[in-house]
Formats: C-alpha cells, structure tokens, sequence
C-alpha cells in the first residue's frame, strides 16, 4: 500500500495559475489548476469474505462499504478547450478481530489505488464545473489473517517453521489493472477553493490472487473482487475559472 500514500503525496501539490485573456465565442472556456484531499466511498462485494470471516470466529466486515483517504489533482491543457489532466490516489482498510481462547486473531481487509484522470468540462454549465471522464490506473485488494498469542521470543519465531506452530500470519492479494468511469461537480466558494462532490464505477482487471510471499493462489472466489460504485468528496485549493 506505501506506493499509493508515495502518489497521494506527490499529487496533493495545490497551484495557482494567473487568469488569461480568451476570445468569446460561443462559449468561454473553462481553466484552472487544483490540488486536494478526497475521501472515497467504495462498496466491493465481500459477502464470500464474510463467510470466512464468521467461521473463523469474528464479526463480519460491515457491508455498507469503506472510506479510502487520498488526494488528487488536476490542470487544464489548455490547447484543447475544457480538457483536464489529473491524478488520484486513496487507500483505506478495516479489521475486525477478537481474543478467541487465548489467541489473538484478526482479519484486515484493504484496498488501495490510483492513476491518471481525463476529463470534459461541459462548458454550457455555468458557475460551477461539471466533468464526465474517467480514472486509468492500478490497485490493491489485499486479505491479511493474523492468529498469535500476543507477545513472541525471537527463537521462537524461527522454530515455529520446523515444528508445528498456532502463531500464523497469511497475506492475500490482488494487483489489477483500473478502468472508471467518472462523473464530478466542482463547486467553487471562491476563487481559490472548490467542493468537489462526484462518483463513478471502478472496474478492475485480474483474476491473479497472490499468496505470502507472491505465491500463486487458486480458488479464489470470483465474486471476491475491487469492482464498485464509489462517491467521493473533499475540497480542493487553486484557482477556479468556471
């Protein structure tokens, strides 16, 4: 998860641009430059998750979704009129765990992206800006299973592979390729920051589960994938010309 919160860092450099003189004709176009922190609601299908989950003894994952954290920005290039370019990165996770017999065990379910945003202002909307595009990038779904007994010895740790052990830690993942379609509005409460409110539908290509140490893993549920309608929110500094 550490390369998403590296592009949430790089992209959450808020910037001004100065106002430019343009032609009226038709319509003016938009412009600007923005940088800022946008929380993301998604609600991937965990219900196979779950099942595992109670069997193992713990309560199950909320089904009403995760809040990610991130930022994003973006700039329009200008020679193309209402044309955005931007960036965005979140990542979020939840746990659920419990003192069972004297073991400790936990379950930690997370999910993390990021990429290159397009989008299309419709410029015949006025005061407030609203974009269709779509978000091209990468992501993580990653399963962590802990069981432990609370404190360890260090000889310990390494006898444990040669006898058999209840202290056990596994780590399930899924890289994947993002394709998400975008709908955003830009609200500017003044000329220098914006509300933006928008969503869309992350759709994730890879069916290739890890295990541990990128162990290939089979059997994964197909229902167990990032796929999701997301909402997100947030402000963003700049300079707002809508």
């Amino acid at each position: 998860m550490k390369r998403y919160y590296l592009l949430i860092y790089v992209l959450f450099i808020p910037g001004m641009v100065s106002a430019q003189t343009m032609d009226q004709v038709g319509w003016i176009a938009k412009f600007g430059l923005a940088g800022g922190v946008t929380p993301i609601w998604f609600s991937p299908n965990i219900d196979e998750l779950n099942k595992q989950v109670v069997e193992f003894g713990l309560e199950k994952f909320s089904e009403s979704g995760i809040i990610t954290y991130g930022g994003g920005g973006y700039a329009y290039i200008m020679f193309i009129d209402n044309l955005r370019i931007g960036g965005i990165g979140f990542a979020g996770s939840s746990s659920s765990s419990r003192n069972i017999n004297g073991y400790n065990r936990q379950v930690d379910y997370s999910i993390g992206g990021g990429g290159i945003t397009v989008e299309y202002t419709i410029p015949s909307i006025k005061n407030i800006a609203v974009s269709i595009g779509a978000l091209i990038g990468t992501g993580s779904l990653e399963i962590d299973i802990y069981q432990h007994q609370g404190s360890a010895i260090w000889d310990d740790l390494w006898d444990g592979f040669s006898s058999p052990s209840e202290n056990i830690n596994r780590k399930i993942s899924n890289n994947y390729y993002i394709f998400a379609p975008t709908l955003n509005f830009d609200i500017p409460l003044n000329r220098f920051i914006a509300l933006r409110i928008g969503g869309g539908y992350q759709l994730t290509f890879s069916n290739n589960w890890e295990l541990d140490n990128e162990q290939s893993l089979q059997g994964i549920p197909a229902s167990l994938k990032a796929d999701s309608f997301f909402l997100q929110t947030g402000l963003f500094i700049g300079f707002f010309a809508f």
